[in-house]
């Protein structure tokens, strides 16, 4: 069957490539003029240069409305200049209560409720890669890598932009330097642009080259910039150097760490840039959101490493990279203690390994090729017993020296599609467990943007010591993208050997489902409401071996938003019995739970308002048995000024009666009804004394218990029933939990210089894990508090070293 999906999907693209034509499309064109003396770049728009440059006019409406005007009270015009060293944007825009103009602010890349003025450039002109810069009213840059929806604000480089304000409105100023794009190497360039303007007190955004919201996706709707000619850019090359000291305090002692690396930048040429990060260091990095996990897969956490988030919108294709495998723990952390011989102690256990170094190259060619390629290497970890009699100690290793690497190859065609070949690979040093997945993709519009053909095929390889694993997934769907009523069929299969956990995440492999959908969304207002969306779905889930069907389900769901930007909506849904073949632990083997219902309810206030709230609700009611899932989350906010800001988040949930695993014995599985109960309360704040300074805390509890029912333990049986059993509870034995865990981190920020930073940071944090689940909050909370505490004081400064400022300086 693998093989013959694999040839039905490449034989269907082959036929769509030969038949897919680009949709013309009424296109403005903004003519550019190269200049001899660049503009100073203050928000005043005086500069005797912007006098000859074109005029950009004529905005209308994307949000909510639909290609409605802007009103000669709020005119908006732009005007684009450009020399050898950068392109230089001048934006007007014209209020009449300029009392009204929202500026909260900020940091960078935090927009939060204030006006802006948005510039996308895309200098291939394909429909879906572009570069975003916004300034707001305040004064706050904003930059992003984007490709088709998705906003990657991982993207930071150094530009300069002014903000300016009088009777009539306000101004922006932009010099976006060739260092922070990539563009073909070609006489006359020919790029996609759009501005864009934000009116958040009036609830509105206009831009300048129309945007079909029933059609396609908004970064098919760029206008045209021409006149870019025998530009001779400078060389693309920064450096950002870096020192760190830490103290850290744990359990009466002090540890001192001082660090110093490097980060670099390269322009190998117009169209592709190296980046390379030597010696990292990440102490400083947000702390991740841990709970309380009883489930049979690793919590997954975001990634909050810059070198990690920014331009990889490539190695993200086919959902194979999952960058926190890279520096992760070692792959022997948790067998290290079943590995300790009679009388042995562990005296150091790393819990992660250390990245040496990594290294990415990315970017386009003139005809829509890109490429990427992604290198990191991890250090050796060991742990290191000792014998209690002998005293003598040895070392075993848990992870070896490895090696990650990525080849990304996305061919862009049509402006609106694209094919890609993927490969991970993840090679360890001796005899351990090595990873490889290739796969090929493709995302086709036809053209008239009316339809999408959208499908993966991916191949895992696994080779462990006198062992190979090969697998295969594949997906296919087929979406209407055109109008007010949309529909889409999906297939996703995996065989049972599918693995990518080397390099990726995958929980889930042995299935082979069937889903759809039906929606209804306005484009338009209409009546009290901005927007509002229904859609109808349904699945329908497989195993692949043996071929039996897992669970069956239907629900609808809605979305509204009012024209005070009171958001509100929610879902229904019934789902059949469900075969759960992971909770046992155990190959071929499955738990059964009952059919049930699903709702959920949320509603959302405006945050442009002083005070805004959210809150969602959900509920899970199963039939013919006891248990349910109850979750609720409140979520005010408050402005207490355009500089101060706070965000405080409860978060409840309560799980009762679910029959969950405890263990396992002569291959039988033990299975105990668990009430599991969680409360999270967090706080974010920050307080900005300008948009280059700020302070910023950060606050996190989480307590969450877990308590078997002593009377209800069974033995899972071979149909997924559960046989009553007897189980003795004892000290050695006892499954049942108490987790809290407490993080605070305050940092003060500041933007010294373009590009340069230095960041100083408090961190406090406290962790108790134990069987006590008869405890309450409180008596938790106490608990916590008499654990030793970590605290930790860090100051990492960086600086950015543009190497063309540096040649400049020497030749003067």
């Amino acid at each position: 069957m693998p093989r013959n999906y694999l040839l039905l999907s490449i034989f269907f693209i082959l036929n769509i490539l030969s038949t897919t034509l680009q949709a013309q499309q009424d296109r403005k064109i903004y003519h550019t003029k190269r200049i001899e003396e660049q503009p100073k770049i203050d928000g005043w728009l005086t500069d005797a240069a912007w006098d000859a440059a074109e005029t950009a006019k004529g905005f209308v409406m994307v949000e909510p409305g639909d290609g409605d005007p802007i009103s000669a009270s709020h005119e908006t015009s732009v005007k684009l200049l450009y020399d050898d060293e950068a392109i230089y944007v001048a934006a007007r825009m014209l209020e009449e209560s300029p009392e009204r103009i929202m500026k909260q602010l900020t940091q960078r890349d935090n927009i939060n409720q204030s006006e802006f003025f948005l510039l996308d450039i895309n200098t291939y002109d394909d429909g879906e890669n572009q570069t975003r810069f916004i300034v707001t009213s305040a004064g706050t840059q904003a930059d992003a890598r984007m490709t088709g929806n998705n906003e990657d604000y991982g993207y930071n480089v150094v530009w300069e932009s002014g903000v300016q304000h009088d009777e009539n409105g306000w101004y922006v100023e932009m010099k976006i330097p060739y260092s922070a794009l990539r563009f073909p190497d070609k006489p006359v360039q020919s790029w996609g642009i759009q501005f864009a303007r934000e009116i958040t007190h009036l609830n509105s955004t206009y831009v300048w080259n129309y945007i079909d919201k029933s059609i396609g996706e908004p970064g098919q709707y760029t206008g045209l910039l021409e006149g870019v000619e025998n530009i001779d850019p400078p060389v693309r090359l920064s450096l950002y150097p870096y020192t760190s000291a830490a103290v850290d305090r744990f359990d009466g002692q002090t540890d001192f760490n001082f660090n110093a690396g490097l980060d670099l930048k390269y322009g190998i040429n117009e169209s592709f840039t190296l980046d390379m990060t030597l010696v990292p260091d990440f102490g400083q990095t947000a702390y991740d959101e841990v709970e309380l996990n009883l489930g049979p897969f690793e919590q997954v956490f975001g990634e909050n490493r810059a070198f990690f988030t920014e331009g990889t919108e490539l190695f993200n294709k086919g959902n194979l990279f999952y960058s926190r495998r890279v520096g992760s723990s070692p792959i022997g952390f948790n067998s290290a203690q079943d590995q300790a011989l009679e009388n042995e102690e562990i005296l150091e256990n790393p819990d992660r390994t250390d990245l040496l170094n990594a290294l990415k190259i990315s970017g386009r060619t003139d005809r829509g090729l890109g490429i990427g390629f992604f290198n990191a290497i991890t250090d050796k970890e060991e742990v290191v017993y000792r014998d209690t009699i002998s005293g003598n100690t040895r070392r075993s290793i848990t992870e070896p020296l490895a090696n990650y690497n990525i080849l990304v190859l996305d061919q862009r065609f049509n402006k609106n599609s694209s094919i890609t070949l993927i490969n991970t690979n993840v090679t360890r040093d001796g005899h351990f467990r090595d990873g490889n997945v290739s796969g090929f993709l493709f995302d086709v519009y036809n053209r008239s943007n009316s339809f999408n053909f959208a499908g993966e095929a991916k191949m895992s390889n696994v080779n462990l010591p006198g062992q190979n694993k090969t697998g295969f997934a594949s997906s296919f769907s087929v979406e209407r993208t055109k109008g007010n009523f949309r529909y889409r069929l999906t297939h996703n299969f995996a065989n049972s050997t599918y693995d990518i956990n080397d390099l990726g995440v995958n929980f889930t492999n042995n299935y082979n489902n069937f889903s759809g959908g039906l929606s209804y969304q306005i484009f338009e207002p209409k009546g009290n409401y901005n927007t509002y969306q229904f859609n109808l779905y349904g699945q329908h889930l497989r195993r692949y071996k043996p071929d039996i069907t897992v669970n069956n389900g239907i629900g609808a769901d809605f979305f509204a938003m009012t024209r005070k930007r009171f958001a509100f909506g929610g879902n229904l849904g019934y789902n059949s019995e469900f075969l759960d073949f992971f909770e046992p632990r155990a190959e071929n083997t499955y738990i059964t739970y009952s059919d049930f219902t699903d709702m959920s309810f949320f509603v959302s206030s405006d945050y442009r308002k002083q005070f805004a709230y959210d809150v969602r609700f959900r509920f899970e009611e199963y039939f013919n048995s006891s248990m349910n899932d109850l979750n609720l989350t409140v979520k005010p906010r408050f402005r207490f000024s355009d500089r101060f800001n706070m965000i405080y988040e409860f978060r409840y949930a309560n799980q009762t009666n679910r029959p969950s695993y405890v263990s396992q014995k002569d291959r039988q599985v033990l299975i105990g009804n668990r009430d599991q109960k969680s409360l999270e309360n967090s706080l974010n704040g920050t307080y900005n004394f300008n948009n280059r300074q700020g302070i910023n805390i950060s606050f996190r509890n989480f307590w969450s218990t877990a308590r078997f029912a002593r009377d209800q333990f069974s033995i899972l049986g071979d149909e997924g029933d559960l046989i009553p059993t007897d189980y003795e509870v004892t000290e050695d034995n006892n499954p049942d939990a108490n987790f809290n865990i407490w993080n605070l981190d305050l940092s003060y920020r500041w933007q010294f210089a373009p590009g340069s930073e230095a960041v100083l940071l408090y961190r406090n944090s406290i962790f108790n894990e134990d069987d006590l689940s008869y405890l309450g909050f409180s008596e938790s909370l106490n608990n916590l508090f008499a654990r030793p505490a970590r605290h930790n004081l860090s100051l990492r400064i960086v600086y950015f070293v543009d190497y063309n400022n540096v040649k400049n300086l020497f030749s003067s």
